[in-house]
């Protein structure tokens, strides 16, 4: 056989030595970044809880303590130790999903996020559907008539997406919609009345309630979540369609929509058959990090519906000075960016060559 044969795939020249496929190489780049950045992340997080002109002493005891119990709770908290060595004790709780005791709670911080993130994952992901669902339409729409009247008011509409602050259109949808009109349930997830009527088992209330047959109660949690979540989705959809736009509007300036159209293919089917497919990817990362975005920025429009959410949870332990619960809701919201960039990422490797 020549030496000059090409080697097998995987082998290199050497045949003790195998060489590792390319995509296990960017796996393990890709979860080696993934590892670096969440340590970066905790490191960040701990720092600044650090640095933060907030005594942690003060926060449990109170302002009126003694000199000998506050020593006591400075050395209990571990404050009394090297930094490097607070790091470390905190890195390990973190591998292990504790992130102390709540002060405004008493409860651990862990425990208290498991009790209100379902309130807010379910607000998000109905107002990321209802973004989704008119967003991505909308921008392609408005790439299809560039120029024209529907293009102008999806461009305007986006505007005041982006400019309207969540807060104040809560406010006004409450006044209009819940105290004028009464077409929706007011602040809260759920009327006074029903709150007992069901026990927990996923904490989502929309599934409970249907798990449970209450169709009462479904109807009555609808009536709440379905203002907030047109808020909250309304940002989104601004984002979205003006996302898909652009995407599309690239798109329909290529050479193999101009050939799709000489023959004879429809307009509608030029865009949504051939133009989308090539946009797919880019629209799934976009949503991606619209939920993301969601599911952290839900404080102001929890904090005006009352609605007993994670953004509100946030709220309260940063004006009470819970550290605890502030690093770990900073540092959860942190993992959810970070895990899904990542899971983006990897969607554009499987379905576009190009990243190969």
């Amino acid at each position: 056989m020549s030496r000059t044969a090409a080697a097998a795939p995987g082998l290199s020249s050497d045949p003790g030595r195998t060489i590792l496929p390319s995509w296990l190489k960017a796996s393990g780049r890709t979860l080696v970044s993934f590892a670096v950045t969440l340590l970066g992340l905790a490191a960040l997080t701990f720092f600044i809880g650090r640095l933060l002109p907030l005594d942690p002493v003060v926060a449990v005891l109170g302002d009126n303590v003694t000199q000998e119990a506050y020593q006591a709770m400075y050395k209990q908290l571990g404050l009394d130790q090297p930094l490097y060595i607070q790091f470390g004790r905190y890195l390990w709780g973190v591998l292990h999903l504790d992130f102390g005791m709540a002060l405004t709670t008493g409860k651990p911080v862990m425990a208290d996020i498991a009790r209100v993130f379902p309130a807010t994952i379910e607000l998000a992901s109905v107002a990321i559907v209802i973004g989704t669902s008119l967003g991505i339409p909308l921008g392609v729409l408005s790439a299809m008539y560039r120029g024209s009247l529907v293009d102008q008011i999806v461009r305007v509409v986006g505007l005041i997406g982006y400019s309207a602050p969540n807060f104040w259109l809560g406010l006004m949808g409450l006044v209009l919609f819940y105290a004028t009109l009464g077409w929706v349930g007011g602040p809260g997830r759920i009327d006074f009345t029903y709150e007992f009527d069901l026990e927990p088992v996923t904490g989502f209330l929309l599934i409970d309630s249907l798990l449970a047959g209450n169709w009462e109660m479904f109807g009555n949690a609808v009536s709440h979540i379905i203002l907030p979540a047109s808020i909250l989705a309304f940002s989104s959809l601004a984002y979205i369609s003006r996302m898909t736009r652009s995407f599309m509007m690239e798109q329909l300036g290529q050479e193999y929509v101009v050939t799709a159209r000489v023959k004879g293919l429809s307009w509608a089917r030029t865009v949504w058959g051939h133009a989308f497919r090539n946009i797919a990817v880019q629209v799934v990362t976009v949503v991606a990090l619209s939920y993301a975005f969601l599911l952290e920025g839900a404080v102001l429009t929890e904090t005006v519906f009352a609605w007993p959410g994670f953004g509100r949870y946030l709220t309260n332990a940063l004006l009470a000075g819970d550290m605890n619960a502030v690093v770990g809701c900073t540092l959860l919201v942190g993992v959810i960016f970070v895990t899904l960039n990542l899971l983006c990422d990897l969607l554009y490797r499987v379905f576009d060559p190009r990243t190969r």
